[in-house]
């Protein structure tokens, strides 16, 4: 059961790793991290409803999980391919289409859920 709970926890440790990475390593997201810190404030200071607050924690993490897997992807096609290669570029390029169209759909729900209350707020 020890090396069970080690196990885990070196699992943890890991993924922490490679989130570090990836928000050290690439520009975008520190927009994705100012991004969510400025949805998460501007969240709680309209006092959203539970079901609102689950939509926005799943588009942010649906932004956050394709650029990780973007990242990964990335240093995977660099690993194998050092050189130029068209496949190569047709990976990272639909990974970064991934992260692109997950991030409009994700200002999409973020302004459907943000936008009412914040006029009626500013109407009040």
């Amino acid at each position: 059961m020890r090396n069970f709970t080690r196990g885990r926890l070196f699992s943890f440790k890991y993924a922490f790793s490679g989130l570090r990475y990836v928000i050290i390593s690439q520009r975008n997201a520190w927009i994705h991290a100012a991004v969510t810190l400025l949805v998460v404030i501007l969240a709680a200071m309209l006092s959203l409803t539970l079901q609102d607050w689950g939509l926005l924690l799943l588009a942010i993490g649906l932004v956050w999980t394709a650029e990780i897997f973007n990242t990964a992807l990335e240093a995977l096609v660099d690993l194998v391919s050092p050189q130029p290669h068209p496949l190569a570029k047709i990976v990272k390029d639909t990974s970064a289409a991934a992260v692109l169209v997950s991030a409009i759909i994700s200002v999409i729900i973020g302004l459907l859920i943000l936008l009412p209350p914040l006029v009626e707020k500013i109407v009040r």
